[in-house]
């Protein structure tokens, strides 16, 4: 567990670049290798980017395909600080990860198990082993505290 959360941390501390460097929704993702070792990070650049599918996730999943020089990802644990749209959700199936750890669930478009839970689904010819949660209060007031400041209000 101990683990878990230094990776969540380091996740957050990404989602705050979002935010303080590109203005974007405070989202931080990072994919550790079945050493324990990082192989990609990263935070939303959608806006920044130009690019619809620039997701936290999506950068940080394309980050270590090119690090390990493949595709597929097995024995990775993905960290993110929202739980995955639809779209993140199916990358991470493609790459075949092992398993996600995310804080905050998303009420709105979570695909691993709010709203859809398409890593579970059983006619998908992998599985993901999804846990949800952790550090969950300290991602939510993040991204609370940037939309009430993108609509003029005080912080929680």
């Amino acid at each position: 567990m101990s683990e878990d959360i230094r990776w969540m941390q380091h996740a957050l501390a990404l989602a705050v670049r979002a935010e303080s460097e590109d203005d974007e929704i405070p989202v931080g993702a990072v994919l550790v290798g079945p050493d324990g070792e990082p192989l990609g990070e990263g935070w939303n650049r959608n806006i920044r980017l130009h690019d619809p599918s620039a997701h936290a996730e999506i950068v940080a999943l394309r980050e270590a395909g090119r690090a390990v020089g493949n595709h597929r990802l097995p024995g990775c644990t993905l960290y993110v600080t929202l739980e995955p749209c639809a779209m993140c959700a199916m990358a991470m199936i493609h790459a075949r990860i092992e398993r996600l750890v995310y804080a905050a669930s998303d009420p709105k478009t979570g695909a691993a198990g709010s709203v859809f839970d398409l890593l579970a689904d059983p006619r998908h010819n992998h599985r993901i082993r999804v846990e949800g949660g952790l550090l969950a209060e300290q991602a939510g007031t993040m991204l609370s505290n940037y939309f009430r400041r993108k609509r003029g209000k005080s912080p929680l």
